[in-house]
């Protein structure tokens, strides 16, 4: 059997603990798990600072695959760090066996996360920010507009959850030829609003591998078992 080392990097708001109910299903498999909490959310919420930025995530990432010398790696990236993984795609490629955007953005070079959001959708980070989060943090949404109904389930992630920096999302993202060239799938969450719909779209076009899952946005929590299914057949 080949042996895989996955690296789980969570959205926004959310720490490397999200992947517990995914983790132990890949580890049984044979494979590796990394679940590393970007700088600045969750239980990393103590290093938050305005300067936090895109950057800051994509050199945690970079880091991690260094100091572990990985190679043969599946990066899953959820929601948000679509933008990380697209971005540590173009810096260590030759570390990558596959990229996996889940429910999550698919960016060119120089898009921002902002505006890669429907107006709407922007229209409320733009207004939260700037109304809760001081000016520099984006407040955790809705986990029911996320697609998250059960009480067990937003009773474990509710207490978790912390401001994201805004900086992350309107950092531009450096990506390019070298990041194309690592396989992608797409795994696009269809229970909910569909607010990356687009980017399923997208890499449909860009001729991904793209896989429907029928639950919310928040897969790892709501549909482990499929989820790692899917990450596995990678």
């Amino acid at each position: 059997m080949r042996t895989v080392e996955y690296v789980l990097v969570p959205g926004a708001w959310h720490g490397g603990w999200c992947w517990d109910r995914v983790a132990p299903l890949l580890r049984a498999a044979g494979h590796g798990v990394h679940t590393p909490t970007l700088t600045g959310v969750s239980d990393r919420a103590h290093a938050l600072t305005p300067q936090v930025g895109l950057g800051t995530h994509v050199e945690d990432v970079v880091r991690l695959l260094d100091a572990h010398d990985l190679t043969d790696v599946c990066l899953v990236g959820h929601s948000y760090a679509g933008q990380v993984v697209a971005a540590v795609a173009q810096l260590r490629p030759e570390r990558l066996a596959w990229r996996v955007h889940l429910d999550a953005f698919v960016p060119d070079d120089g898009d921002a996360a902002i505006d890669l959001l429907p107006a709407e959708v922007a229209h409320h980070y733009h207004e939260s920010v700037r109304e809760a989060g001081f000016g520099w943090l984006i407040p955790p949404r809705s986990l029911t507009t996320l697609g998250v109904t059960a009480e067990a389930d937003l009773a474990w992630l509710t207490p978790r959850l912390t401001p994201h920096p805004w900086r992350a999302y309107t950092e531009p993202v450096r990506t390019g030829p070298e990041a194309a060239a690592v396989p992608a799938r797409y795994i696009d969450c269809t229970d909910w609003l569909g607010v990356f719909a687009p980017y399923a779209d997208k890499a449909r076009r860009l001729g991904w591998d793209v896989s429907r899952l029928a639950t919310g946005h928040e897969a790892m929590v709501t549909a482990p078992r499929e989820l790692a299914a899917l990450l596995l057949a990678c």
